[in-house]
């Protein structure tokens, strides 16, 4: 009975978006911090731009051996200040795309995406 109540609350707790929940590991209870905040951190490696993603290839040796390997975008995390929305943005964005961003401008390159239907702006 005390498990079921315990997770009933642990449910309400995680709804309400607390910063901290509670495990029961071994009858005894342990505060863990809700990592939930930390989404972007570990977020999958796409450019939220260009949509820029891992590539699957080949290492090849040189003996012509081939292993399967992974080649991955140069993305940042980068804050941009959109003086038009008076608004700041945390966007992860691949190296190509700031220099787009530099050459064009932050609101003008997303209004440009916005028109092709990527939505980073809420």
């Amino acid at each position: 009975m005390f498990v079921y109540q315990f997770l009933v609350e642990e449910r309400k707790r995680q709804k309400n978006n607390q910063k901290y929940f509670f495990t029961l590991i071994s009858n005894d209870l342990k505060i863990i911090p809700n990592f939930a905040p930390l989404k972007d951190k570990f977020m999958s490696r796409v450019c939220q731009l260009t949509g820029k993603k891992v590539m699957v290839g080949n290492s090849v040796s040189h003996s012509h051996t081939k292993t399967k390997r992974n080649f991955y975008p140069n993305l940042q995390m980068k804050r941009f200040f959109i003086p038009e929305l008076n608004k700041t943005v945390r966007i992860k964005v691949s190296t190509s795309a700031l220099r787009t961003i530099n050459k064009k401008g932050i609101y003008q390159y997303l209004m440009e995406l916005e028109k092709k239907g990527v939505k980073i702006l809420k």
